[in-house]
């Protein structure tokens, strides 16, 4: 618990709007139409590539699990399939914790050391919206203060920078592996479809929801930050909630046959995430 305690705090402290601002230049090299911003991304590679990358990855964030984040995102995908939900939800299952592969491309002094007991406070962990007051709602409370934004008379009220009924998908999150990897994956899914891919081979909005909002548990699990919603939002948080129980609740200590079960998953990647994503 002590690690988990000291990632939070590390979390609280070094999460800022004009940090998340500094990491979405950073990592999301493409503008929000899809479109290049005057540089090339980190790299160009397939789902299973990234696999690769994030290798025996432990997430210091989580007390549940000791395994590489590889095997927990096989555990989702399962439990996913075998309550039989649709083919674009498994693949989410799969792909919900790829992100923290930008350890690759990160530094320790971001957050974005790949090491259990590194300093991970911007690859794992709870979430929450940046530049408005942190709620009561987020995951150790008592280490909101740390925050220095809390401090900062344009972020630290109820709306902050931002209006009522504006739509959670215009705020700003706290950067970690839900918000690099909803950008990557959303970008891919808009290319696709500008090059005339079919709407039942495009993962929904649903599923891009439970890449970005999966661990924003302020505002899906304790009510938080209802007042930014916008029509559509209650489906979204609706389906993030549904993949939740899998994501929880599926830490088992029998060990998934990742070699077994991975043509079965390359599958649903030809289809819905085929070639190579820019990261």
């Amino acid at each position: 618990m002590q690690v988990v305690e000291r990632h939070y705090t590390m979390m609280r402290q070094n999460q800022t709007v004009e940090y998340v601002r500094r990491m979405h230049d950073k990592f999301c090299w493409f503008n929000t139409d899809g479109s290049p911003k005057p540089r090339k991304a980190h790299g160009m590679m397939e789902i299973y590539e990234a696999f690769e990358a994030l290798g025996d990855y432990v997430d210091s964030s989580d007390p549940d699990s000791a395994f590489p984040n590889i095997e927990h995102s096989f555990q989702t995908a399962e439990g996913i399939r075998a309550a039989g939900y649709p083919d674009w939800m498994q693949l989410i299952g799969l792909v919900h914790d790829i992100g923290k592969m930008m350890f690759k491309y990160g530094t320790p002094e971001d957050g974005h050391e790949g090491t259990a007991t590194g300093c991970q406070w911007a690859l794992g962990g709870d979430t929450w919206v940046v530049g408005c007051k942190l709620p009561d709602g987020a995951c150790f409370p008592e280490f909101n203060k740390l925050n220095p934004d809390m401090a900062d008379p344009r972020y630290n009220t109820e709306m902050g920078i931002y209006k009522k009924g504006q739509g959670m998908a215009t705020l700003m999150y706290a950067f970690g592996h839900d918000e690099y990897a909803y950008q990557v994956i959303k970008n891919h899914t808009d290319k696709m479809r500008a090059a005339g891919a079919k709407g039942e081979d495009l993962i929904p909005d649903e599923g891009l929801a439970m890449l970005r909002y999966h661990s924003c548990y302020p505002w899906h699990n304790k009510g938080d930050y209802d007042r930014f919603m916008a029509p559509g939002d209650e489906k979204l948080k609706e389906a993030v909630l549904k993949f939740n129980r899998f994501d929880l609740y599926t830490k088992a200590d029998v060990r998934p046959d990742v070699p077994a079960l991975w043509p079965y998953y390359q599958k649903l990647i030809d289809r819905f995430l085929p070639g190579k994503l820019a990261w």
